[in-house]
């Protein structure tokens, strides 16, 4: 089978993914060399290249945690292919921005363009959720997750070497053409289905997104559990390579090890995530959240007992595959439970919900870290995902079969609860 001759929403679904990787690969890949950049912009003192590093990688969250559900809205109203080009196109142009910066001032405010004008993630979501077919939703949104986890790991160990290689500034200019040819072909592959135009009552503003979300319990109590898993799964990320460091005695090879223990949860996440996405379309939301969230919680405490740091790969392997069944799920689930002229700004809704967590999360483990120790860290994050599974248990409302959201923008879905 030709790439032409695919069914519509498998094309979209691959062409996406496609993009999704290279946004997410261009987006992590600075990580590793951020604060060298910043010190080739005069900031010499280690207390301010330390600083200015904080405040340049927090940039772009802080702005697209407001921005992205706004983008989310006009995507329902003027189509979601639309925002997918403009938000790769935007992270094409703030990286050749960013590697036109002369000072740090200018790194800062570029990266908070990037924050401003991409938001590449909801963007995809809205447009895949609202093309695939009812029955392999949780499939797609699951192959997406991969995407992002997979630039997550790809793009640190790239970026570093092609950095070592060609020096800080080429890096951002390579990103920044690979994300305009994804553009390119974005645009000229992807067919977004055409919409019947609104009735009145059917059309929505962008407070009224907020409203139809917390109105409705099922989506309130998923942006809850989005909050929560992301910000305890975020908060050891600060402090990782410290806590291999501690239980490694072999310095010499510290930086690799500590590399390869991190990402392999990476690894697991994307081979996973598609396994739970089929699991969505075939069974039970809450039996899938549940089963994610406690095994992901053992996994994290359990990190917190490791006495070497090569423990650590087993129950890392087991996090990611158990955080791969997580955040897709989540995702799947709110757009199951939206009406589809809604379901651009209310995935926007979401994922700032996790912008929120990748803010709040990092601070906050790093803080803990300074006040109670390392090991505790683990602890803290094994306990509010156990937190977070018992508010599954307790509120979550799960769907049965085909049952989703009412089309009428407003209105709440018909929602039948499933026992386990």
């Amino acid at each position: 089978m030709t790439f032409t001759g695919l069914e519509p929403w498998r094309r979209t679904l691959y062409i996406i993914w496609s993009s999704q990787l290279i946004a997410m690969m261009g987006m992590s890949l600075v990580v590793p060399f951020l604060p060298f950049y910043v010190r080739t912009l005069g900031v010499t003192a280690p207390e301010d290249v330390a600083r200015w590093s904080g405040y340049v990688f927090a940039g772009p969250f802080f702005i697209s945690f407001f921005l992205t559900p706004v983008w989310g809205f006009l995507g329902d109203r003027y189509g979601r292919k639309l925002m997918v080009v403009r938000a790769i196109f935007g992270l094409a142009i703030s990286q050749a921005l960013i590697g036109l910066s002369q000072n740090v001032e200018m790194l800062f405010f570029f990266r908070m363009l990037q924050g401003a004008i991409s938001g590449f993630i909801s963007a995809a979501l809205a447009l895949i959720s609202a093309t695939t077919p009812h029955e392999k939703s949780g499939y797609a949104i699951g192959l997406l997750q991969t995407a992002t986890a997979g630039g997550n790991v790809i793009g640190p160990l790239v970026g570093g070497s092609l950095a070592d290689a060609f020096g800080y500034r080429p890096i951002f200019f390579i990103v920044a053409t690979l994300c305009t040819i994804a553009a390119i072909i974005i645009l000229k592959f992807v067919e977004e289905p055409k919409r019947a135009p609104m009735a009145e009552e059917g059309k929505q503003s962008f407070v009224s997104n907020y409203r139809y979300a917390f109105r409705s319990r099922p989506i309130r109590i998923a942006l809850i559990v989005i909050l929560l898993s992301q910000a305890a799964a975020l908060m050891i990320q600060p402090i990782f390579a410290l806590y291999v460091e501690y239980l490694e005695p072999n310095k010499n090879y510290l930086a690799t090890i500590a590399g390869a223990v991190f990402s392999v949860a990476g690894v697991f996440m994307v081979i996973s995530a598609p396994w739970w996405g089929r699991r969505n379309d075939a069974k039970s939301y809450k039996k899938n959240l549940t089963l994610a969230i406690t095994g992901a919680s053992v996994a994290y405490a359990a990190q917190g007992l490791a006495t070497s740091a090569y423990q650590l790969l087993a129950l890392r392997a087991l996090q990611g595959f158990c955080m791969g069944g997580i955040l897709p799920s989540l995702y799947s689930y709110i757009s199951k439970h939206t009406s589809l002229n809604r379901r651009g700004g209310i995935m926007g809704i979401a994922s700032s919900f996790h912008v929120l967590a990748n803010m709040i999360g990092p601070t906050a483990g790093g803080y803990l870290a300074s006040q109670v120790g390392l090991r505790q860290n683990f602890f803290v994050t094994g306990g509010i995902l156990a937190a977070s599974l018992l508010f599954v248990r307790q509120a979550f409302v799960d769907l049965r079969g085909s049952v989703t959201a009412k089309p009428i923008a407003g209105t709440p879905p018909s929602l039948v609860e499933e026992t386990d």
